[in-house]
């Protein structure tokens, strides 16, 4: 091996070899320790070593070997993307998408990969509850909207880091905390029914989602609440019931069609759901939104899919993913479970 005043030269063995943890900390020019707590979180290091660490990383092409790295710290630097709803709602409803390519981008800045799991039946949420209670994963980002689900319950009493997307209803015990982060659904559904009230409709029904799922609930609340306010009617014949899928739309919009045949406008407690009901009014000779305006939620993709687009609530799903992660990350260090609710907006197009 040579040395010149230049520096540190690499022999021809060394460049063939893979660099390690060593020629990290003698390019960084910090102690191997250094280079190790910064590859575990950063704790008790100053800024300029980390810097001087991820670019000596970035320089020499050092790659984490994670199942070392695992045997030491005894975690699997992986988390799982857990959706408890059957395997084809995965692929029609857009929401799950933009969430879990969401998620998947702000893993990665943190250089942590993220394993899909889908649990639809009974059968498969024990084999995934089985796999990540043995320590295959450091955590869960569970999406799982609807109450009576016990794949929570039985991860939070396991010990496993869990954050849910949505607000959890119906729980007891330790999963009455469980940490979670949502879209305000009742203040979204709010507005969306205030602008309708503002275009002059007076008879405005809802496609209202299941009862027992957080949107359902708050959505169908805060439909209730701004017609009671503004002296509309509000009664349960304006109320019909889907699966957040189209044709559990097109089937409620049907529905209210022939129980309320004067009805003027149509909150949508979904943009798929939406799409359905769109379908319907047209079948039914009804104009949109010179009939019947039509307001949906969600602001996915649904919502720009055809003609009329959809005036919508946006929900934040780029902030909803990576706030899910800020707090999975939080509780896998130790922290407190936390729950974080986000703002709503609303986005006018050509339904309503």
């Amino acid at each position: 091996m040579e040395e010149s005043g230049e520096g540190h030269r690499m022999s021809s063995t060394e460049r063939r070899r893979p660099p390690t943890i060593h020629d990290v900390a003698r390019v960084a020019g910090v102690s191997r320790g250094t280079v190790s707590r910064v590859l575990n979180g950063g704790h008790n290091v100053s800024p300029g070593a980390a810097e001087a660490v991820r670019a000596a990383i970035r320089k020499t092409g050092y790659v984490v070997n994670r199942h070392a790295r695992s045997l030491i710290t005894g975690r699997s630097d992986s988390v799982a993307f857990l959706l408890t709803e059957p395997q084809e709602k995965l692929f029609e409803d857009p929401n799950f998408n933009v969430l879990l390519r969401g998620c998947t981008q702000a893993l990665a800045a943190h250089d942590v990969p993220l394993l899909l799991m889908i649990a639809g039946t009974p059968a498969e949420r024990r084999r995934v509850t089985r796999y990540v209670t043995a320590g295959h994963v450091d955590g869960v980002l569970l999406v799982s909207s609807h109450t009576g689900d016990p794949v929570a319950e039985q991860l939070v009493e396991a010990g496993i880091p869990v954050v849910a997307c949505g607000k959890p209803i119906g729980r007891k015990g330790r999963t009455a905390r469980l940490a979670h982060v949502a879209a305000d659904d009742r203040d979204g559904a709010r507005e969306m029914v205030r602008h309708l009230v503002s275009l002059g409709r007076r008879r405005i029904a809802t496609v209202a989602g299941p009862m027992d799922t957080p949107g359902g609930v708050d959505r169908l609340a805060g439909w209730r609440e701004v017609l009671v306010e503004a002296g509309l009617p509000a009664g349960e014949e304006l109320v019909a019931h889907g699966d957040y899928s189209r044709d559990g739309g097109e089937r409620a919009t049907a529905e209210l069609l022939e129980r309320v045949p004067d009805l003027d406008a149509l909150f949508v407690a979904s943009d798929l759901m939406a799409r359905g009901a769109l379908a319907a009014l047209e079948r039914a000779g009804r104009r949109v939104p010179r009939d019947v305006a039509v307001g949906g939620f969600d602001d996915s993709p649904a919502a720009v899919s055809g003609l009329p687009e959809l005036t919508t609530i946006r929900q934040p799903w780029d902030r909803i993913s990576s706030e899910m992660v800020r707090v999975l990350m939080g509780l896998i260090g130790g922290e407190e479970p936390s729950a974080v609710i986000l703002p709503t907006e609303l986005v006018r197009r050509e339904s309503a």
